[in-house]
């Protein structure tokens, strides 16, 4: 469960980057972040991770309040974020390693949660290369690894599909059903309406640093004629807002 309360970050003083956001993502549920460019989505998500701290509000991760139990809160999530580019001297194995490291994931059973994770997203041959050496597909790869190895309860995904080839992006849509089906949280952004619309449970929409939307897809569609397609209720949605 990810819980936002009158959220709002103000940079420079007077420019709220976001305003006043409040959103719950259910566990068991898939949820989609979607915006514009410069909507305020990446804000919104660093401020879950606590990468950033919040002007106001509250934000909750399975009742863990980022600001007075980071750590704790942070043990539960496992985070994809939009630049893979990250630990480039390090070999896939070395780096996954210390991802394990990090988030105390036991040496009994490491290995195979390695191999099997490597073997869906057909990393096994580049585990010994240097992150430098890969493509930005590749490096994707590798950061979704890192991010998922600890079991987390939260997934947290910005942008997670970008870069990534076909079957890569099959695999990881299927461990997101997966997640969401054991009873878990998935909440991820996207600019790809058409994902949206498939894969996700429930979707908010922010746009100029506000919500202007939460629920799910099918109720949307409701407010707007039969035929109308996706893309027109996303330009309605944000420039009414």
């Amino acid at each position: 469960m990810i819980q936002l309360e009158h959220v709002s970050k103000v940079y420079s003083g007077t420019h709220k980057a976001v305003d006043d956001c409040s959103f719950f993502v259910e566990d068991g549920k898939i949820t989609g972040f979607i915006g514009p460019n410069g909507a305020g989505k990446t804000t919104t998500i660093k401020m879950i991770m606590g990468i950033l701290e919040a002007s106001e509000g509250k934000i909750l991760l399975d009742g863990e309040d980022i600001r007075r139990n980071a750590i704790e809160a942070k043990k539960k999530i496992g985070f994809v974020s939009d630049n893979p580019d990250s630990f480039l001297r390090l070999k896939g194995l070395e780096y996954l390693n210390f991802m394990a490291d990090i988030y105390d994931v036991p040496g009994e059973g490491r290995a195979e949660k390695i191999r099997s994770m490597a073997e869906r997203f057909e990393m096994t041959d580049a585990l010994g290369d240097r992150i430098l050496s890969y493509s930005h597909g590749m490096r994707q790869k590798i950061m979704v690894m890192g991010a998922l190895l600890h079991d987390p309860s939260l997934w947290i995904l910005d942008e997670p599909l970008t870069g990534l080839d076909p079957r890569a992006a099959f695999e990881l849509k299927e461990m997101m059903k997966e997640h969401a089906a054991s009873g878990r949280t998935v909440l991820f952004s996207t600019h790809v309406l058409e994902v949206a619309e498939k894969l996700c449970d429930k979707v908010v929409i922010i746009n100029r640093g506000h919500i202007v939307y939460q629920g799910t897809l099918e109720r949307l569609r409701e407010d707007y004629p039969e035929g109308t397609s996706l893309e027109e209720i996303f330009l309605a949605v944000t420039e009414h807002a």
